[in-house]
């Protein structure tokens, strides 16, 4: 990939993007919101409008070039543009998590040492307040929603609206700076700051230049043929470098229109009515939707789902074959397209997929199950591997070349090496510039000649160039008699089901694989209701016999899957505990992007993990939890510890070590 000294065609940031776009296709859609139930829209002409508005408030309330502002809230318009705007004046976005609490917020605001914050409502708005009086450089909080803020201190506060209209009046005076400011920004001049999810600790702030966000985003939007005529729905974090990515980097770059959803609650409806043509969703999202699918199937007549489980059946043989452009027979052919007509199209439109012309998943691995079902159904789902420290992008899948097992080939202009203990190495025009105030974990992670460390483990397939990532690095282990651990590999498959919800495995080191559980408390509540099963809470239902019974089911079928692989047949788990609690972000077990923190759930619940492996068959245990106002409590259980049967491994697979 050609790296220019001034930038791809000479556009040099994001704000360089948006003066290109307002000119070239200024009257097409940019940004779309619903709002009191009407879908408001705003070509780029007037995006730029907004924007150059709100940039010219900022520097009216006194933002310098390289000041941090942070900004807080869900995916809306004004909150995208605010991230532009500081952009423009020459300072630097650093987004946060939404439903991060007062403590996490107090930890990265003080870090960047944020003098501005950016607050979509009362809500955000109130955390800040909280933590304001340690936060030594903080000085002015601009909200976007005024409900419930009219008696607040408006000293250090000040209404979105009422900064625009200020810049809008000061144009004169300040248009000359700001032209200034925003010309005089360079191709390694820092576009953002992201911070990490914090799986092993602190957070880190990842430093990503123009030329890394730019770059990675035109590479991905010429490998994926996207175009300005794409819609794309912005309903993930804000602060997680794939919003970033997509709703910014590629938006900018391709000029396709990003839709923000009402609310988080009506995620799934704004996505029916807005049908994209480009999509992305953790594997959690597919996980759900097959779940909600399920549930519908179960309480359908007899017929509609013998129906589906026929038609379904046929469309895993057929279905990625026909999408890749393989060869499949005029009967298959005409079988499947009378599936289309009953099955397949309603449920890509019940889920909102109709339109969708390239999905991703990425975040963690998915189960291949799940990711199979979705691809028979005709969506082009595909995995890529990447990290907030690439700008997303490491590998990505081919058309004609997408496979459940790998996640692709190296993204255009991305290097990848294989490190002796198996540990995956790249370098990119993405690669971040630094970890900010952390010289240390910058050099520990990305080395002289730009090889970044991505702390997971895998291997580069012979013949196909494919990679495949076989699990984190650090939680990649060997069982006591030298077999393989990896546990992802496990939980994955445990996930699939749609009574499943999380799974912990736990084994290095020790002779035999345990799991700890979390059911779904949406599909085995429904379970319940058709089984005239009463229960009054999570721990109550998930404490039930019948529901470990079917929990046990679950995981011997996983075990006699595990059993057929060669290199992770010793991962079958011996023993299991359905947990009282659901594993939370919140009690930090759970990053915000909702990744398993393995360690710190083996300390927290080190007297269940002893107990998996001691042979007790029950267990009483304390656990203290967090409500959703903040407060602290205790929750009490006993637990039921079942044993699981153990497939026996081939021949060939113990031979293997």
């Amino acid at each position: 990939m050609a790296q220019h000294a001034e930038g791809t065609e000479g556009l040099r940031s994001i704000p360089a993007l948006l003066r290109r776009n307002a000119e070239r296709f200024g009257d097409a859609p940019a940004y779309r919101e619903k709002e009191y139930g009407i879908w408001q829209s705003w070509s780029w002409a007037e995006t730029e409008q907004e924007i150059e508005a709100f940039a010219l408030g900022l520097l009216n309330m006194g933002v310098a070039k390289g000041d941090y502002v942070a900004i807080i809230g869900r995916n809306r318009p004004t909150l995208y543009w605010s991230m532009v705007a500081a952009q423009m004046v020459g300072a630097i976005p650093v987004p946060l998590y939404q439903d991060a609490v007062a403590e996490e917020m107090r930890y990265v605001l003080g870090h960047c040492g944020a003098r501005f914050v950016i607050a979509a409502d009362q809500e955000q708005v109130d955390k800040v307040i909280e933590i304001q009086e340690d936060l030594h450089q903080f000085e002015h909080m601009v909200y976007v929603d005024p409900r419930g803020l009219r008696k607040y201190d408006h000293t250090r506060l000040h209404e979105y609206s009422h900064v625009q209209a200020q810049g809008r009046a000061a144009h004169d005076e300040l248009i000359g700076e700001l032209t200034r400011r925003r010309e005089a920004l360079g191709y390694d001049d820092t576009c953002v700051m992201l911070y990490t999810s914090g799986t092993t600790g602190k957070p880190k702030g990842v430093v990503l230049s123009n030329r890394n966000i730019i770059e990675s985003a035109r590479a991905s939007s010429e490998f994926d043929d996207l175009r300005q005529s794409d819609s794309v729905l912005a309903y993930l974090p804000m602060a997680w470098v794939g919003d970033f990515i997509f709703s910014i980097g590629q938006a900018y770059w391709t000029g396709f229109c990003v839709n923000c959803p009402e609310a988080t609650a009506t995620m799934y409806e704004n996505l029916h009515e807005i049908g994209p043509t480009y999509f992305f969703a953790p594997p959690r999202y597919f996980e759900e939707r097959i779940t909600a699918l399920l549930i519908r199937m179960e309480d359908a007549g007899p017929l509609k789902k013998r129906l589906f489980d026929h038609f379904m059946a046929h469309a895993r043989e057929v279905g990625p074959k026909l999408l890749d452009g393989k060869p499949v027979g005029l009967m298959d052919r005409l079988k499947y397209a009378l599936g289309e007509a009953l099955i397949y199209s309603p449920v890509r439109n019940r889920a909102g997929m109709s339109r969708v012309r390239v999905a991703y998943t990425a975040g963690e691995a998915i189960g291949p199950e799940i990711f199979d079902f979705w691809r028979s159904l005709g969506i082009n789902l595909k995995q890529l591997y990447g990290q907030t420290e690439a700008s997303v992008f490491i590998t990505v899948q081919p058309d004609g070349e997408v496979r459940s097992d790998t996640v692709g080939v190296p993204a255009p202009g991305v290097e990848i090496r294989i490190g002796e203990n198996g540990e995956v190495f790249y370098r990119s025009p993405g690669t971040f510039v630094e970890y900010y105030k952390n010289p240390e974990s910058t050099a520990d992670t990305k080395d002289a000649e730009g090889w970044v460390a991505t702390g997971d483990a895998g291997f580069i397939e012979e013949g196909t160039g494919h990679l495949r990532i076989i699990d984190r690095a650090k939680d990649v282990g060997k069982m006591a008699d030298g077999a393989l651990f990896a546990p992802k590999y496990v939980e994955n498959k445990l996930k699939f089901y749609p009574n499943i919800l999380e799974a912990v495995v736990f084994g290095a080191g020790k002779e035999r694989c345990v799991a700890f559980i979390n059911i779904d408390l949406t599909a085995v509540g429904n379970w319940a209701e058709r089984n005239n099963i009463a229960y009054a809470s999570y721990q109550e239902l998930a404490g039930h016999p019948q529901v470990l019974d079917m929990v046990q089911s679950h995981v011997e079928e996983v075990n006699a899957s595990v059993a057929q692989d060669d290199m992770l047949s010793g991962c079958q788990v011996h023993r299991f505990l359905i947990l009282h609690k659901e594993l939370d972000a919140d009690d930090g077990e759970l990053t915000r992007t909702r990744k398993v923190r393995r360690k710190i759930i083996g300390e927290k619940f080190g007297d269940l993990v002893t107990a998996l492996y001691d042979g007790s068959e029950e267990i009483y245990t304390e656990t203290e939890v967090t409500y959703e106002d903040g407060r602290k409590g205790k929750i009490r259980a006993t637990l039921e510890i079942r044993d699981a049967r153990v497939m026996p491994v081939a021949p060939k697979a113990m031979a293997a070590e």
